[in-house]
């Protein structure tokens, strides 16, 4: 593992040391304090920090007076501490405040350190806790853009449906073919890792109509779905039945036009007067030729699920130049 210094890192080193300086420049006693308190607040996201941060104060400002009531009717003694935790603990759990147990403990040292409780013990020990948790929210409002991480994902996505789109009508055309089908497996962690990226974008943005990639990536892995579900079908088809050429000039022609936006209705109406064409067909004659038709009627049935879901989708806003120049055509499945 070779060594590397990533911004969550460098953010942390240069927090806490703001917030030591802060406090010790304010004359603040247990100054130190302010930076441990900053480096447990600079979270992955904004929103993690953001709710770490509000358990953290909760908590440290409810250990001060439930600490000092304690030590003042019991003594300070180190066993004290231990009686503070067990009632303390429970207490922070029951208010979901489990993230400010740790730093809680430290200002419950402080105050056993200190051996009285008193207005200027807690205005020093509220100013240590508001520059620690307040650098870390201020350091953490930087986070670095994954939308071209999140476009590169997308486009991959796009290209290998098109790559497996192709392989399907080349086998329904010839046959065979000699595909390894290593596209099926790079989608699917493509995918998941497209949608842990996608969440922590999510949780950085508190907008909701900024998460349109996280919806992208859903209704991606909800399409590949339907494109696994209706492989081991496409086996089944030949083209022996003219349907299944209709078929294949229907995928040829959805894989070229793969893109973010959404014009799925166009296709849906393709399928749709395909679904009538079927139907008003000739019943098959053989046993080859029906198990062709039933075969091509469930993946007509499964391009319908998958075009659908494609309609529910508004498109995405931001879109590489690839993209644009695709959108031009008007077309999308």
């Amino acid at each position: 593992m070779k060594f590397r210094i990533g911004y969550r890192t460098i953010k942390t080193a240069i927090g806490m040391a703001i917030s030591i300086l802060l406090a010790e420049q304010l004359g603040l006693h247990n100054f130190a304090s302010a930076g441990i308190l900053t480096v447990l607040c600079i979270q992955i996201t904004k929103k993690r920090s953001l709710r770490t941060a509000w358990d953290r104060f909760l908590a440290c400002t409810i250990a001060m007076p439930f600490s000092a009531l304690i030590f003042a009717g019991f003594g300070y003694k180190p066993i004290v501490i231990g009686i503070i935790l067990l009632l303390f603990i429970p207490t922070c759990v029951m208010l979901k405040a489990n993230d400010g147990i740790v730093t809680s403990c430290v200002i419950i040292l402080h105050l056993f350190a200190a051996q009285h409780f008193s207005v200027a013990f807690f205005l020093n020990e509220l100013g240590v806790i508001i520059i620690g948790i307040g650098v870390a929210l201020i350091i953490n409002l930087y986070m670095p853009s994954v939308d071209k991480k999140m476009e590169g994902y997308q486009e991959k996505i796009e290209e290998n449906f098109k790559r497996i789109f192709i392989e399907i009508i080349r086998y329904s055309r010839n046959g065979d073919s000699d595909w390894d089908g290593k596209e099926i497996t790079e989608t699917a962690k493509i995918i998941s890792e497209a949608k842990k990226i996608a969440v922590y974008d999510v949780e950085n943005r508190f907008i909701k109509e900024e998460t349109i990639y996280y919806q992208y990536f859903t209704m991606r892995e909800k399409q590949f779905e339907i494109i696994e579900r209706l492989l081991p079908n496409v086996t089944s088809i030949t083209n022996t039945v003219k349907q299944g050429n209709m078929i294949a000039d229907f995928l040829g022609e959805l894989s070229e036009n793969i893109h973010p936006g959404n014009t799925a209705m166009i296709y849906i109406q393709k399928l749709m007067k395909m679904k009538v064409e079927f139907e008003e067909s000739e019943l098959p004659k053989t046993r080859e030729e029906f198990e062709a038709r039933a075969a091509l009627l469930q993946l007509v049935n499964e391009m319908e699920r998958y075009l659908i879901i494609k309609s529910s989708f508004k498109g995405l806003k931001k879109t590489s130049k690839v993209n644009v120049a695709r959108k031009k055509k008007q077309i999308s499945q």
